[in-house]
């Protein structure tokens, strides 16, 4: 199963704004008591968005929605 993953923190009673924007489909949903640790090429990767991010060599608001549409309408 591939998709989007999202942590949310739900009170038991109120949707999470996490839930808010998602299009209609089936989603699984499960408790964690802790989140998985990034591996160390997660983390490197992260490393190298953030530094590129400060180079001035990020991506527009639009530009990521469109991407993420894209990806979404496959």
């Amino acid at each position: 199963m591939a998709g989007a993953r999202s942590v949310l923190h739900w009170n038991g009673v109120d949707l999470p704004e996490e839930l808010h924007d998602l299009p209609p489909g089936t989603y699984v949903v499960e408790a964690v008591d802790q989140p998985p640790l990034l591996t160390d090429d997660e983390d490197a990767g992260l490393g190298a968005a953030l530094a590129s991010l400060r180079a001035g060599k990020g991506r527009t608001l639009e530009q990521v929605r469109q991407t993420i549409d894209a990806i979404l309408r496959r």
